[in-house]
């Protein structure tokens, strides 16, 4: 592969190098909520701010740790978890923002991503449609143990990934809407939880790679409640996803310490 970065030592787009993250980073889609992220942190300093990727890097029970954003959708995202990786990073949480789908997933409720349809492209390029986008087992783990120990009010199962915010909010106008609209049916129909735009690639990829993926988000609304004329509270605070997802890197980096895994 051409070396675009001329030999820099970084990584082409997120500008990282190896000295400059920790081996367990969250993973935000928005760079503005990296500095909020960071402040969770012991220390932490602005290492790199290239494109729709911020990273930040601190300590975690003295642990090297990073929060790098990814933008939106899965191409940025699988580029992130990509350049990271091969900079050491073998443990991802991302931390984001969902639409809730099931009627008792309510705005400012949390759902970890046990699994995530993969109705995008960008895990396409990975595996074969027929292999399952699953998240790393030891990661859901520490996110619910984290929600439970926070009170957090929290969902856990399957959610929906696309590319296409608007053809989930308005399918009807999209010429594939008789396909957009079934499948949607589908999802429903199989309990899927919540609909983002990120997981999927992260979990193929991340299989692929050999590391550590978990998702957990903030519900922001539910369009089916809203639908069915259904109380449907709105959340934007992403405060209590963050603190859930720094909860579970702490446990993972206790558990990898007790492991000798670190």
């Amino acid at each position: 592969m051409v070396d675009y970065t001329e030999g820099s030592g970084k990584q082409y787009h997120t500008g990282v190098g190896t000295q400059d993250i920790g081996k367990y980073v969250i993973m935000p889609g928005d760079p503005k909520r990296c500095e909020k992220i960071a402040a969770h942190f012991e220390n932490p300093r602005l290492v790199a701010d290239v494109r729709e990727y911020t990273t930040y890097t601190g300590t975690l029970e003295g642990v090297p740790v990073s929060v790098t954003s990814t933008g939106i959708g899965g191409p940025s995202a699988a580029i992130a978890i990509e350049e990271l990786s091969k900079c050491g990073a073998h443990t991802f949480i991302r931390v984001g923002t969902c639409g809730g789908m099931q009627e008792e997933v309510m705005g400012g409720d949390i759902v970890i991503a046990t699994g995530a349809v993969r109705m995008e492209g960008t895990s396409r390029e990975f595996a074969p449609i027929e292999y399952p986008a699953v998240a790393n087992l030891d990661c859901v783990n520490a996110l619910v143990e984290a929600a439970r120990t926070l009170n957090a009010p929290h969902h856990t199962g399957v959610v929906q990934c696309k590319d296409s915010f608007f053809g989930q909010h308005e399918p009807e106008v999209m010429p594939v809407s008789y396909e957009l609209e079934n499948k949607w049916q589908a999802w429903l129909r199989m309990g899927c939880l919540a609909s983002e735009m990120e997981s999927a690639a992260l979990f193929i990829a991340g299989q692929f790679l050999r590391v550590r993926v978990g998702s957990c988000f903030l519900v922001v609304a539910n369009q089916e409640r809203a639908k069915k004329g259904l109380s449907n509270k709105q959340a934007h605070d992403t405060e209590l996803a963050i603190t859930v997802g720094v909860e579970a890197l702490r446990r993972l980096i206790l558990q990898d310490k007790q492991d000798k895994k670190n």
